[in-house]
């Protein structure tokens, strides 16, 4: 069975570039920050970066004292990307499906993923290929999209209750209880993401050999409410999980 590629649609492509350009974004204010405070120390370490996209990340890892990195990513558009921009010697960049790492050769010391999991059905397989690859006491940290968003994904429905001013009251849950697969439009229709409840993803970490040792769920600050008022709606519903654990 194929796996998605939506990064290589040219629509989609162009305009997740011009997103992540934009300073301010949820990735930045976010997602980053808070999984860099989970990171160890990286120096001298090897490490997996799953979903590396154009490569930032990786760049950085190797600016922080990474021994190596080896960067994977289903999306060719996005690793000719990083080979243009985000190359170093001790970077490898690995066009295949996250759900093919089983064929890496090698032993890692942290295995890192930001905001591709949810793309990917068999979470189970990918939780077991990682823990094969990574040394026993090794890291991994991942962030995806927060249950409580992807449950909803492509269901019908508003997402938000409204009062009479169109002001967000609450934010509508659907479907929670029901994993799998669902199809939403982001730049693009047809766009497949895959939910998971909270303790699918805890439980699949844990049987696959894991100890969680900490959990996020990112929210504003009162200074970022300040400059940024609509981020207020992260506390009705995150947008992203984060996750750090460690192979026992």
């Amino acid at each position: 069975m194929a796996k998605q590629n939506i990064f290589d649609n040219e629509t989609f492509f162009e305009n997740y570039q011009k997103l992540r350009e934009r300073e301010v974004n949820a990735n930045n204010l976010f997602e980053i920050p808070e999984r860099l405070k989970m990171l160890p120390d990286v120096k001298g370490l090897k490490i997996l970066d799953l979903g590396c996209g154009s490569g930032e990340e990786c760049v950085e890892y190797i600016k922080m004292g990474a021994k190596a990195v080896v960067g994977v990513d289903i999306s060719e558009k996005m690793l000719e990307v990083a080979k243009e921009k985000n190359s170093d010697p001790a970077i490898t960049y690995l066009c295949m499906p996250m759900e093919d790492i089983g064929s890496i050769e090698g032993e890692f010391d942290l295995a890192v993923s930001s905001l591709a999991l949810h793309y990917i059905e068999d979470f189970k397989g990918v939780v077991k290929n990682v823990g094969r690859l990574l040394k026993k006491g090794g890291e991994f940290i991942f962030s995806q999209e927060h249950p409580m968003v992807t449950c909803h994904s492509g269901t019908a429905g508003s997402r938000w209750t409204r009062d009479e001013n169109g002001n967000k009251i609450h934010v509508n849950i659907s479907n929670y209880g029901k994993e799998g697969e669902r199809e939403t439009s982001w730049f693009v229709d047809n766009v497949k993401i895959y939910h998971r409840m909270f303790s699918t993803v805890i439980n699949d970490l844990a049987e696959g050999g894991f100890a969680v040792e900490r959990l996020a769920e990112p929210l504003p600050s009162d200074e970022l409410l300040e400059k940024y008022p609509e981020y207020y709606d992260l506390f009705h519903k995150p947008d992203f999980l984060l996750v750090k654990a460690r192979k026992v």
